[in-house]
C-alpha cells in the first residue's frame, strides 16, 4: 500500500468551494485503478492548507494509471482554480505498523 500524500494551499475565502470540489471528485477516485480511499485533512493552525491522503495499491496506479487518465482531468476540473499554488506530492510506504 502507498500513501500519496498532497499539501495543498488554498486561496483565501475558497476552502468551502475546494471542500466542496473535493467531495465531487471522491467518485473519480473511486473508479481509478488501485485507489483504496482518501481524506482530507485541513490544518487548524493554517486553514488555508490541506492534506490530501490518498491510498494506492501501486505507486504506478497514481503516477502512472491516475496521472495519465481522463480522470486526472476531471480531479483537476474540480478543484484547480482553488489552489493558491501548485500542490506539494510525496508517496510513503509504511516502515513500521503501529497499533
Amino acid at each position: 500500500m502507498i500513501l500519496e500524500i498532497a499539501q495543498i494551499e488554498v486561496k483565501p475565502g475558497h476552502e468551502a468551494a475546494f471542500e466542496e470540489g473535493v467531495g465531487r471528485a471522491t467518485a473519480v477516485f473511486r473508479r481509478a485503478k488501485g485507489c483504496r480511499g482518501l481524506d482530507l485533512h485541513r490544518s487548524i493552525e493554517h486553514p488555508t492548507r490541506y492534506r490530501l491522503m490518498v491510498k494506492w495499491d501501486t505507486l504506478e496506479n497514481h503516477t502512472v494509471d491516475f496521472r495519465q487518465s481522463p480522470d486526472f482531468q476531471e480531479w483537476r476540473s474540480c478543484v484547480a482554480d482553488h489552489f493558491a499554488a501548485p500542490p506539494e506530492v510525496e508517496h510513503t510506504a509504511v516502515a513500521v505498523a503501529g497499533f
